[in-house]
């Protein structure tokens, strides 16, 4: 990374799927350190938008910066080294075992050994297993897995790519309560410890603000709100944000935003 502390930036973004304007005029600036959580209805554009920001498609207008650089000027395998996504959903085909799906993360790094796993990179795979709790796992046949078995190897691959900028899909999703807690400690100290930048897709408003540093809260007609958690994370905007009325409950010193049933 440069000086700066921005990592990624889009620039009057527009995101369009199916001829629809999905988000408009987006003027955004992801820093280092920052956790971002993306917030809004089904079919809001949230995945859309985190694909675009991955540059894995174009945006209908404006453009996005990586570190100072358009992202349409990066070669695949320096963008590859800088940026890791997860996507929502996924099929394993083939019978790869849990630890050489890992691996495959290594891929950008290993021009140099000719694209052969070095011991680094073996030590990296069996790290981050053992950080989302798959280590036992690593002789698997990937397709024999449990729904969030898979999520948490999907996880692991993720942070085996060892980018300064990670885009993740509801990250969350088919895992169990107390993994879900300890895959978002585990962001938000990658956020900290490591100045990662982080912008995950959350339906899970009291999950993902525990670690949000910002949210960037989709309206569903183009329109956009984007700042630090605290400010955006309001019941009022959130009601709005999502379609229905939505309330903020205090408890043992946290905040808990709760879907109003009375209506």
């Amino acid at each position: 990374m440069s000086g700066s502390a921005e990592m990624l930036r889009s620039v009057d973004v527009r995101v369009e799927a199916g001829g629809q304007v999905l988000i408009e005029h987006l003027d955004c600036s992801f820093e280092a350190s920052h956790c971002w959580v993306v917030i809004g209805r089904n079919g809001a554009g949230k995945s859309t938008l985190l694909r675009t920001l991955a540059g894995l498609r174009p945006p209908a207008f404006g453009h996005i910066e990586l570190d100072g650089r358009s992202l349409i000027d990066w070669p695949l395998t320096a963008l590859a080294r800088q940026r890791a996504f997860l996507a929502q959903g996924r099929h394993d085909t083939f019978a790869y075992r849990v630890i050489d799906t890992v691996l495959s993360a290594r891929h950008p790094f290993q021009e140099a050994s000719g694209y052969w796993e070095s011991k680094a990179d073996l030590q990296t795979a069996h790290e981050t297993l053992q950080a989302l709790d798959v280590m036992h796992l690593a002789q698997r046949d990937i397709r024999t897995l449990s729904g969030g078995e898979r999520q948490r190897v999907a996880i692991a691959t993720t942070l085996a790519q060892e980018t300064p900028l990670l885009l993740l899909d509801e990250p969350a999703t088919a895992l169990d309560l107390g993994h879900q807690w300890s895959v978002m400690r585990l962001l938000g100290g990658l956020c900290r410890e490591q100045k990662k930048t982080v912008i995950m897709v959350s339906h899970d408003l009291n999950l993902a603000q525990g670690i949000a540093s910002h949210a960037l809260l989709l309206m569903g007609d183009g329109s956009w709100l984007a700042g630090p958690a605290a400010e955006v994370l309001q019941a009022s905007l959130l009601s709005q944000c999502l379609g229905h009325p939505i309330e903020c409950v205090q408890h043992a010193g946290r905040t808990l935003f709760l879907a109003r049933q009375d209506c």
